[in-house]
């Protein structure tokens, strides 16, 4: 897990330079043009760079080392943070471009020069599909050979999960803003930029509640990732000294697994000799598996 912490970090980066770059551009076009696509794009821009730095700040509070009112250390940071960017992203970037859409559909103003704003767009989606390349091609080196599909649907990585699922939101508000903004500049209604502002304001909310129930169950408590589970049952079942194994669970804590066994010992085996090869055991799945940080295999009779 620690290369998937630093694909996490480049991937904030990314988006971060990204939309910090877009939101100053948007905003003075925004001021210039009386867009209020525009407007709600300068807004949710701004509000993604808050979201980036709340991620990096997750990330941060991870590292730090378990403590005596914390033995499985801060992990679980991450999701609370990323938590909270879906909320943000909720309230100040889907429900403020509804309220301005709502507003301008009410109150319309004409557009002043629309190509500039058409242009600052057009640049934009550029860039966002940067950042997002960038943030796929951090998931790339942490899937692996597995299905994209099949690596969100199973993923513990708060952090790229909210990356990725704002970076798909900000590239469908450009385009979204963009045919929006042509459309009032090319039939002199300014109520298509209106149109358009409520348009991202949903697209937007949908995502916040797409992150927002991934990113709960883990808060809750999730099991290790599948593939990993598998591992581990492997390596137990694979030890000579192991009659059966009788259940395993797993609890992600962050980047780190929790781990607990439950194993038929051989039948005959010296209580010495059981404690050694169960210390080997954990030894070995630890080795095999680094993201385990906390390991416990307890002998018994049955489950």
């Amino acid at each position: 897990m620690a290369s998937d912490h630093g694909s996490s970090a480049r991937a904030i980066l990314y988006a971060f330079l990204a939309n910090l770059g877009i939101a100053v551009t948007k905003s003075a076009a925004a001021a210039y043009t009386n867009s209020g696509s525009m407007l709600a794009e300068a807004i949710h821009s701004y509000a993604d760079c808050t979201n980036q730095v709340l991620l990096y700040v997750g990330l941060k509070q991870a590292d730090k080392p378990p403590t005596d009112e914390h033995p499985l250390g801060y992990g679980k940071a991450t999701y609370f943070w990323s938590f909270v960017v879906a909320l943000l992203l909720f309230s100040l970037g889907g429900l403020f471009s509804i309220y301005e859409g709502w507003h301008k559909l009410h109150n319309p103003e004409p557009l002043n020069k629309a190509w500039i704003a058409l242009s600052v767009l057009a640049i934009a989606i550029v860039l966002e599909a940067g950042s997002l390349v960038g943030c796929l091609r951090e998931i790339g080196k942490i899937r692996g050979d597995r299905p994209f599909k099949e690596w969100l649907s199973s993923t513990r990585n708060a952090e790229l999960v909210v990356v990725l699922g704002e970076d798909i939101a900000a590239l469908a508000g450009l385009v979204i803003a963009f045919a929006f903004v042509w459309l009032a500049a090319s039939t002199g209604d300014t109520r298509f930029d209106a149109i358009g502002s409520i348009t991202i304001g949903v697209v937007l909310i949908f995502v916040a509640i797409f992150i927002a129930v991934r990113i709960r169950t883990l808060l809750i408590g999730k099991s290790a990732e599948p593939q990993l589970v598998r591992k581990i049952d492997e390596l137990i079942a694979d030890d000579p000294a192991i009659e059966k194994l009788l259940n395993t669970i797993t609890l992600q804590m962050g980047p780190k697994v929790m781990l607990a066994a439950k194993v038929r010992m051989q039948a005959g085996i010296p209580i010495e000799t059981a404690v050694r090869r169960i210390n080997e055991l954990e030894r070995r799945i630890k080795a095999a598996a680094p993201e385990i940080g906390w390991c416990f295999v307890e002998p018994d009779v049955s489950d």
